[in-house]
């Protein structure tokens, strides 16, 4: 069920003109985590060799707590890596600051990353006694969100074991293996990011 929603919302994203999502024979290193639980999703074999950047765009599940990497590219799309997230504590769209909500987007009105920022020595207090903590992994990707400053994809120093699943405050949450991989062959600023919703 939750890969026709993916695919059909696919289809409709701008400048993309795809109809499905293409696996190959090459395996993807995110992919190779067993604490996932089982699903379609993971008997996916994708190919992580972008063609070209520009054309990427992340798609997040907030119901499959997983961020996809796809490449539009002429009339389909490809998957090329797949990771497993932490989003907001609480269910559905965000509605005020403080809600523990991640907001979601459309493949028509998509969020951006605006900026990649070194977060190697940002710190947090989660308010659980631990105090000021690394909390970001190495980068902050921020997304224009409106309506909403502060939302970004980041990693999950001191808190690796949220992932996959809900805690966040809002932001989506990487491993910090994954961010840096993400960070590293696919994100860019300006690349579009949709968040869908919750079930």
């Amino acid at each position: 069920m939750f890969l026709l929603l993916l695919l059909s919302a696919l289809w409709a994203m701008p400048a993309c003109h795809n109809n499905s999502i293409k696996a190959t024979e090459t395996p993807v290193e995110a992919v190779t985590d067993t604490t996932i639980s089982t699903s379609l999703y993971d008997t996916l074999n994708l190919d992580p060799e972008v063609v070209a950047k520009e054309n990427c765009f992340i798609v997040i599940a907030k119901p499959e707590y997983r961020l996809y990497v796809c490449e539009a590219i002429e009339d389909d799309t490809v998957c090329r890596a797949y990771y497993p997230v932490c989003v907001g504590k609480n269910k559905g769209h965000k509605q005020k600051v403080g809600d523990m909500r991640t907001p979601e987007s459309t493949f028509e009105k998509p969020f951006t990353i605006t900026q990649i920022t070194d977060a190697s020595k940002w710190t947090h207090d989660f308010g659980d006694g631990r105090g000021e903590i690394l909390s970001y992994g190495n980068w902050f990707m921020r997304l224009a969100t409106p309506g909403f400053t502060g939302i970004g994809i980041h990693g999950s120093t001191n808190n690796e074991d949220s992932v996959p699943g809900r805690g966040s405050e809002g932001c989506i949450r990487l491993r910090n293996n994954d961010l840096d991989q993400l960070k590293a062959k696919y994100a860019f600023v300006g690349m579009r990011v949709v968040i869908l919703p919750d079930k």
